[in-house]
This record gives C-alpha cells, structure tokens and sequence, in this order.
C-alpha cells in the first residue's frame, strides 16, 4: 500500500505539471485535468496531513472563506439554482491546501513551475506569428489580433507573470557574473513585455506593472533598487508610450471611455466598470455585515437596471472588483476573510530567493488586478492564482522543513 501511494503520488505531481502547462491553452483541458488530478491526489492524502495545512493561515482561509459562502446560500433572496451558481466560484479555494499539502512534500513542484512557462514560450511565440503575419489562420481561430487562444486579459496576465520571473533571475545571473545566460533571459522577458505593449496587453495589467517594478527593486537591492525599478520604470513608460500606437489607442479610449461616461453616463466599457462599482457600494451599504447571500449579484444588478438607460441600463452579473464581489454576497466580513487571505498568501512568500518572488508576483498580480476584476472568480485567472500559490506556496514549506530539520 505504502508503494501504491508513493507511485500514485508521483502520478498526481506530473498531472498538476499537465494541468499548469494547459491552462495558458484551454479551459475544456485543464477542466478534465484538474479532475484527474484531484481524483489521483486526493488517493494519496491523509487526514492529518491536509488539516496541518488547513490549520495555518494560507490553508485555512481559503477554506474559511468558502465556508461563509457556503452558509451565505441561506439567507440569499434568489433561487437555490442561483445560490449554488454563486458558489462555483469560491470552489476551486478548496484545493489550495491540498496543494500545499502535496508539494510540502513533493520535490517536483519546480516541475510544475517550468510546465507552465514552457507553455507561455509557444503561446508567446505563436501570438508574435500571428501579430507578424495574421492570415496564419491554421495557429488558430480567434479573431482577436495576436492572440490566438482565451482573451487579452488572459494573455497578458501570463505574460506579465512570465516577464517578471524572468527579469528576477536575469539580475540573480548578472550577480553571479552569468552574463550570457543572463543576457538569454532578459532578452526573454524583453519579448513578453514587447509583445504586451505592440500586440495584446490588458489595461489591468498597466496598473499592475508599476507595483511588480517597485517591489522587484526593492527585493532586489532595496531602497537602491526600488529608486533604479522606478527611473527604469518611467523610462520604459516613456518608451512604450512613444513607440506603440497600440498602447496609446488603448490609454486613450479608456480616457475618452471616462470623460463620455462623466458628460452624459453614456454605455461603453469604462463607463459601465465605474457604473458597476458605485451600484456595488450602494449594495454593500444595503446589507455591510453578512451581504445579501451567495448568489445574489445578478438579480441585484438586474434589479438596479430596471427602466435605467445608459451605463446604470447595463445588468451585470459581475461588479468587476473581487472585494465587492465577495462583500456584496458575504458583507464586510467576507472581505475580511479575503483579504486576511491575500495577505497571508503574501506572507507564505516573504523570504527572498527565486521560488519565494514566482509566489509574490501571483499574489501582487491577483490582488491589484481584481480591483478592476473578479479574477478570482475567473477560470483561468482563478486557477493560475490557486496553482500560483497552492505549488510554490507547498515548496516554499517544504525548504523550511528542510532547513529546520538541519
């Protein structure tokens, strides 16, 4: 039996592999996958060792939180389909401490890291196909420019994850005097960022490249580093926004975007996210403590939209923002639980070193982007920041054991 569980777990570990190197591709895939390897994991575990996780902060929250979802159904004012509805989305919470159990244990989670990266390479390579010759119809059927699979949104993000990876180890390899393999890597990092300022980047993503620049200097090098991350930082801005005219059109809608939506609430698509989040405070103030049930966003949002026109005529199923999305169903309590999560996932990662910033980014990248977002709620967005933090989150436990064994 003892062998059976130690093959099995083998087995679970090159599933996740296969499940992070899908995600930047399909979502049918990885959803097949992610069975699988639940079914194969949860064969390998036992009692006590999923409560440890489940008893500490990164562990427990998570489930903490779907656990006020889960009671959040009893006092929603929509139907039961409705209710389950809503909580589909705080389900995938639950396999963060099965992940952190697994690769506390398993010394295979950099595998995991490389599976995904691999798979952002031929995602990279094939978007700048597509964007240098777009009658490649064969890489795919998107009719976005230079983004053959999922969204904008999705590509970036990944991308963004990617490029600032890459920029850690570059200045670790610079340090070290691997100039050449150092020189590889930023060129690397340089064709990601490239491709999100002259092919696809999401708007989201601008906002959160500033705070990944900061907290790179400053982990790097400290205050000297953050003083360089920020001077480098307004040169590449300044860069970018002189060279691309895609960049510029897509800055420049969003301000038009806001300007029309302030002369005359007109519909478009900044407009409608500002509309969303002043409807979601009114929502918040109407029940702050335990929310208006899991489940209830849409019927609130198709309520507030009845006879309105304009951006307030739009119903959402989404406010756009991951805290009001949770404080709309579970009230100032649930986001506090949110947070209080975020903020432990980022503690996991505190400690310098390369495993420790791949976590740091998922995490600064999920929190500032799910203020524009419910990424968490996302598919592939949800699933990158629960494997993001589930396998280096396990990995960075298992070198503290090592090292407190010694």
């Amino acid at each position: 039996m003892t062998l059976d569980r130690k093959r099995l777990a083998r087995i679970a570990d090159w599933e996740a592999v296969a499940v992070a190197a899908s995600l930047p591709w399909s979502t049918s895939a990885t959803s097949i996958l992610i069975v699988v390897w639940l079914l194969t994991l949860i064969a390998t575990l036992d009692v006590a060792t999923v409560r440890r996780e489940i008893e500490t902060a990164a562990g427990g929250l998570p489930v903490l939180l779907w656990l006020l979802a889960a009671v959040g159904m009893l006092w929603a004012e929509v139907s039961w389909f409705e209710r389950f509805g809503g909580l589909d989305g705080f389900h995938r919470l639950l396999t963060i401490p099965l992940l952190l159990a697994q690769f506390r244990r398993s010394d295979n989670g950099m595998r995991v890291v490389y599976g995904f990266f691999a798979s952002a390479v031929i995602l990279l390579a094939t978007s700048w196909l597509l964007a240098i010759d777009p009658n490649l119809t064969w890489l795919h059927n998107n009719p976005i420019y230079g983004v053959p699979v999922k969204d904008v949104i999705s590509q970036s993000t990944i991308f963004l994850i990617c490029a600032f990876a890459l920029i850690w180890r570059a200045c670790d390899l610079l340090r070290e005097g691997n100039w050449r393999l150092a020189s590889v890597l930023g060129g690397l990092a340089a064709l990601f960022l490239a491709n999100m300022v002259f092919v696809a980047i999401s708007r989201a993503d601008v906002a959160v490249a500033p705070f990944l620049i900061w907290l790179l200097g400053w982990r790097q090098y400290g205050w000297k580093g953050t003083a360089i991350g920020c001077i480098a930082g307004i040169v590449l801005a300044a860069g970018a926004w002189a060279s691309s005219p895609y960049l510029r059109e897509r800055l420049t809608t969003a301000v038009e975007n806001v300007q029309n939506y302030q002369a005359t609430h007109v519909h478009n698509d900044v407009g409608d996210h500002v509309e969303f989040l002043k409807k979601s405070l009114v929502f918040v103030r109407e029940a702050p403590l335990i929310g208006h049930g899991t489940g209830s966003i849409a019927d609130l949002f198709r309520r507030s939209a009845a006879g309105q026109t304009g951006a307030a005529g739009v119903a959402s199923v989404n406010p756009h923002n991951q805290i009001f999305a949770v404080a709309i169903q579970l009230g100032l309590l649930g986001a506090a639980v949110l947070l209080a999560m975020w903020i432990a996932h980022y503690f996991l990662f505190r400690a310098a070193g390369f495993t420790a910033w791949i976590g740091a980014i998922v995490v600064v990248e999920n929190v500032v982007s799910s203020l524009t977002s419910s990424h968490l709620f996302d598919f592939m967005h949800g699933w990158l920041y629960v494997f993001g933090v589930g396998v280096v989150g396990g990995m960075m436990l298992r070198d503290r054991t090592i090292k407190s064994a010694d």
